[in-house]
């Protein structure tokens, strides 16, 4: 094969294996967080990981763009400094049923998508690093409870941010992997292999106030602000016009039927959508796309496979695993911090909504995420009215 032909299949390969290796563990812990059990949680990303390959798939060959679906990254996060809700695990796989609602809603009436282009990116990036912030507290607490185990994956990473900043987190996963192992052979702990067979763990969905406003409407504005309305401005940046609705239907739709599995929801990819839409997947942007489907083929053979990766992380010894999850979110944290306080003028609206989502405080059976935006945006509105009349 041509060198030039090969690169966006090797563009797609390495969106693949970055894509899923550098967040599964943020996944599985956010899962986890609001009530699945572990083979619940294991099935969420299983549906996940195969819902975004198959999303890819649908969405490049119909469109000839390399358009990429990804998980919700900060979506998990969001689930992980949340908790469980009223109603546990059946409540929360309701929120995600209506989260995906609400994204084809948004594909489907153009008027609500205006309106969540109308949140400040002041107020949502700092709703979402509050969120992350506490994640990110993983890798130091983990040094503290447990150094000799969690200390060689942070050197990892580290090393890798300087050599290898693209693989940093897949990298830091590999060393945890093989510390899993050594604390695994020392102890003499057998691994069962029938944990090792994927398998779908269905829930019938319940819908709660506290799962609809505490979990479902956060999610949904975390998935739109930060994953899917970005993604559409990287794509555009290499000159793609990706279909709104036809792609809010794709992963609307997609993220209805994985929540009975137990996914949390697919979106447009970000971050990871420039692997396969930038110059690395070729010079000739019209073969670009295929970087997406390689990506997406990949992916579904990885989420079949996914059950051995949740096994390996529940079998972890203390600290290691929310320390590869903070690992994982520290350019997300960095990212968001940064778009918060772009403006000086929303600088007190934004840090009050940082510290309520990153106070974690959940009132009346409400998740700080709901209430951090709230406070946001009385605090940005009450400020901008003061400069008004003055």
């Amino acid at each position: 094969m041509p060198q030039e032909s090969s690169r966006p299949v090797a563009a797609g390969v390495v969106t693949a294996l970055v894509g899923f290796t550098s967040a599964f563990v943020v996944v599985l812990q956010g899962l986890t967080a609001v009530g699945a059990t572990p083979a619940q949680a294991a099935s969420g990303l299983l549906a996940v990981t195969i819902l975004m390959g198959l999303g890819s798939i649908v969405l490049s060959v119909t469109t000839r763009m390399p358009i990429t679906v990804a998980w919700s990254t900060p979506g998990a996060a969001l689930l992980a400094s949340s908790g469980a809700v009223d109603g546990g695990w059946p409540a929360a796989v309701g929120a995600f049923v209506v989260t995906g609602a609400l994204v084809v809603a948004t594909g489907l009436v153009p008027a609500l998508g205006a309106l969540i282009t109308r949140i400040p990116a002041s107020v949502a990036q700092a709703m979402l690093a509050g969120i992350v912030l506490q994640l990110c507290l993983g890798p130091v607490t983990g040094m503290a409870a447990n150094p000799w185990a969690v200390g060689p994956v942070v050197l990892v990473w580290v090393l890798a941010l300087r050599f290898l900043p693209r693989w940093a987190s897949p990298l830091a996963f590999v060393a945890a992997a093989v510390v899993i192992v050594v604390h695994l052979t020392s102890m003499g702990t057998p691994m069962d292999a029938a944990a090792l067979v994927p398998r779908l763990e269905l829930t019938a969905p319940a819908f709660t106030i506290g799962g609809l406003v505490g979990i479902a409407l956060p999610l949904y504005l975390v998935t739109m602000a930060s994953q899917n309305v970005p993604g559409m401005a990287v794509m555009r940046g290499f000159g793609y016009e990706v279909p709104w609705q036809r792609s809010m239907l794709v992963t609307g739709v997609g993220t209805i039927v994985g929540a009975p599995a137990g996914g949390h929801g697919i979106n447009l990819a970000a971050i990871s959508a420039a692997l396969a839409a930038g110059p690395e997947a070729g010079e000739d942007t019209s073969r670009r796309w295929i970087a997406s489907v390689t990506s997406g083929v990949l992916l579904v053979p990885i989420g079949i496979a996914s059950a051995a990766f949740a096994t390996l992380v529940s079998l972890a010894p203390e600290g290691v695993v929310p320390a590869v999850a903070g690992l994982a979110l520290v350019g997300t944290l960095a990212v968001s911090l940064r778009a918060a306080l772009a403006e000086p003028a929303d600088h007190v609206p934004a840090v009050t909504t940082f510290v309520m989502a990153a106070s974690g405080i959940a009132i009346a059976g409400i998740s700080a995420a709901f209430w951090a935006i709230v406070a946001g945006l009385v605090v940005r509105g009450v400020l901008r009215s003061h400069r008004a009349r003055a």
